[in-house]
């Protein structure tokens, strides 16, 4: 059977995903593109002798590319080997994307431009002239909406057809002036051997005029260089003079924009003007004083959703995972194996994998904010706020995921197109407590407050983070990041109604990851600790503590005494010892080193902070609500130390399925680097200065 690979591109939030989900009979396949965490889906359908693969690229507005996801589908663009390119654009916003087309047909590659959402432009009065469209652009057109199931299939036929005929002869030519200075490059071009091809070589002399930095890289290296690097130097020169820009690639970019509209002006018949839906909700959910006010309650309304609602499967998933860990005891023999799956693993890829059905409500609520558009207004409402801490708008969307969890949070700053905005906000993303320390902060809230307080504690430590990291976000802006937020400029798209069938994959794969993330990093994180936990064996406690459990009058006592062994037990284990070697380091906190432990194995994941300390005080298995374990740690805990233990947890690294999250986004070392250092420095610098403090004051 024949192959036919296709690159389904196209800017964010025209409807790709919708269409791949409406093509009938395809075979879906979802992972990550090569190196990168960024999602890769791909799609195969057999027709006409044929199987045909679909990869559904990341949206990018342009091959100028700033988003992680944008380098992505640029590097496809550039080096994979496919066959054809479907192009899918916004009929409601027909001319800002056909800019984008213009520089995929640049690369005289095989295209079809699908014009999705058609639907939305009919309902309005418009109409698009496909057979003008094909016209003027020489390439073959489909007019769809994925939402009503219209034109989807005539996809597939078309790319089949395109395939088998052979490749229209390019009709996009640009101002003579250019033109001419298009042919000098390519004159030099040809003298290489790797440019041989005029098609070829006319889109990297494109690419060269539109200062594309990863072409530039290409030629650097080759012989033609000198001689191609002052030809560029006077091209740049004589055209920026010409058509007085700074820039060459502003002048591309403004020969796009007349072409596109004059494109649309005689393909598009455009809707009659009047006040739409859209006009009439912007009215209300970006008015000046309501704007605000609405938009906090639909987050506070995700929030409750979130925790309320996401904590009615929390006792199941945590039922099972018990279940599998007895199962697990019941049928293998006493030994490392089943201590490691049944004590390590899977206790803790289960206290993960419980917080999923917080993760997929809160990914729900921002992919329905999203798909109705209100996302956009969201963050064009909060951007006068945020840029007065050296934040953009949009990087509200991550901060408040960060409340949920900090993996999410850190893949939703992807959605900030400035490299400079993007780190900064994820240098702070930590400061906003997930939902993995609420355990921590009820534990010891319980311990040192009156309970009639605990609610006002807990908000106010929320709040602090929050705060805390407005407040850095302004200092690396003022010191290590100097300059202004991007300005913010973003076209409002219309109010849609939600595709349900798009949601639903989006949460299938966002699951998906999720799981995959548990099942690996955190099931390996957990091995580490296990063994660091459960080595070296001490033969002499367990014999010293046998003959004791043996003789102990009552069950009460006997479990006290297998508490207290297990906790000498940990205190002669590596992690102890580990713990031991690191309480100079918190002394100054007014820790002993099994708080020291529990703070260090919170960096696996926050919610084993509770567990550790209950294993250290002796307490057993317990929860953040054990009145036993409360007991224990307002005998051996003083207050200043449990506000400075609140703060360490509020501002350290977070967990380590975080970190390597922040890793893979982030490929720069030394932010890398100062990622790993910087929250732990400054958690204990906090701290240390609220203890010596609360010391003055007498506490």
């Amino acid at each position: 059977m024949k192959k036919i690979r296709v690159a389904l591109a196209g800017q964010p939030n025209v409807g790709k995903s919708s269409i791949i989900n409406s093509i009938t009979g395809a075979r879906l396949h979802v992972g990550n593109f090569s190196g990168v965490t960024v999602e890769k889906k791909e799609v195969f359908i057999e027709r006409g002798g044929y199987e045909i693969e679909i990869i559904d690229l990341p949206g990018i507005y342009s091959l100028n590319a700033y988003t992680p996801e944008e380098h992505v589908a640029k590097r496809y663009l550039y080096e994979e080997d496919y066959d054809l390119i479907v192009n899918v654009v916004d009929a409601n916003t027909l001319s800002r994307n056909l800019i984008f087309t213009m520089q995929l047909m640049d690369m005289q590659k095989k295209m079809i431009l699908v014009v999705n959402m058609i639907d939305e432009v009919e309902k309005q009065g418009g109409r698009v002239d496909k057979a003008k469209l094909e016209e003027l652009l020489g390439i073959p057109v489909i007019l769809t909406s994925a939402k009503e199931h219209r034109g989807v299939d005539e996809i597939v036929d078309q790319i089949i057809a395109t395939y088998e005929s052979d490749k229209p002869k390019n009709k996009l030519y640009y101002d003579q002036r250019i033109e001419e200075q298009i042919d000098r490059i390519v004159k030099v071009l040809h003298k290489s051997p790797h440019f041989k091809d005029p098609e070829y070589s006319r889109f990297i002399a494109l690419r060269l005029l539109d200062r594309d930095e990863y072409i530039y890289k290409i030629i650097h290296d080759l012989p033609i260089f000198i001689e191609l690097h002052e030809l560029l130097g006077k091209i740049y020169r004589e055209l920026e003079l010409e058509y007085d820009e700074e820039s060459t690639s502003d002048i591309l970019s403004d020969e796009r924009y007349a072409l596109s509209k004059a494109l649309v002006m005689e393909a598009l018949k455009k809707p009659q003007v009047r006040v739409s839906l859209t006009d009439r909700l912007d009215r209300l959910l970006i008015h000046p004083v309501f704007g605000l006010p609405i938009f906090l309650f639909f987050m506070w309304l995700l929030f409750q959703l979130t925790f309320e609602v996401g904590s009615i499967p929390m006792d199941l998933i945590d039922a099972a995972f018990t279940e599998i860990s007895n199962v697990i005891k019941a049928t293998l023999p006493d030994g490392a194996v089943q201590s490691v799956l049944a004590d390590g693993v899977v206790p803790a890829v289960g206290s993960i994998i419980m917080f999923l059905p917080n993760i997929l409500i809160l990914f729900l609520g921002i992919n329905l904010l999203e798909q109705t558009g209100y996302m956009a207004r969201t963050a064009f409402l909060l951007d006068g706020f945020m840029k007065k801490f050296g934040l953009q708008g949009k990087a509200f969307i991550p901060l408040v995921s960060g409340f949920g969890c900090t993996v999410p949070a850190y893949m939703a700053a992807r959605t900030l197109k400035n490299p400079t905005d993007r780190i900064i906000t994820m240098l702070v993303l930590g400061f906003m407590s997930c939902s993995a320390r609420l355990p921590v902060y009820v534990l010891l809230i319980g311990a040192f407050f009156p309970t009639a307080h605990a609610g006002n504690i807990l908000f106010i430590i929320y709040l602090s983070g929050a705060i805390l990291g407005l407040v850095v976000a302004k200092i690396l802006r003022s010191v290590l990041f100097k300059g202004e937020p991007e300005p913010f400029v973003m076209e409002m798209p219309p109010y849609r109604f939600p595709s349900m069938k798009a949601l639903g994959m989006e949460l299938w794969i966002k699951a998906r990851l999720f799981i995959k993330k548990a099942g690996t990093f955190i099931a390996g994180a957990s091995m580490i600790i296990w063994f660091l936990s459960s080595y070296p064996h001490s033969g002499s406690i367990e014999q010293a503590y046998a003959k004791r459990i043996e003789a102990a009058q009552s069950a009460q006592i006997k479990r006290q005494l297998q508490n207290e062994m297990v906790s000498k037990e940990l205190e002669h284990s590596y992690l102890g010892r580990i713990g031991k070697e690191l309480e100079p380091l918190f002394a100054p906190l007014g820790f002993d080193w099994r708080m020291s432990v529990a703070t260090v194995a919170g960096l696996a994941a926050k919610e084993v902070v509770v567990s550790t300390l209950a294993t250290l005080y002796a307490v057993g298995d317990a929860d953040e609500r054990s009145n036993t374990l409360i007991q224990r740690l307002r005998e051996n805990v003083t207050f200043k130390a449990a506000i400075a233990m609140i703060i360490i947890i509020m501002i350290y690294s977070p967990c380590v399925a975080a970190m390597s999250t922040f890793w893979a986004e982030v490929p720069q070392w030394v932010w890398r680097g100062f990622y790993l250092i910087y929250p732990n420095v400054l958690a204990w610098l906090m701290a240390f200065g609220i203890y010596r403090i609360l010391g003055l004051m007498g506490y």
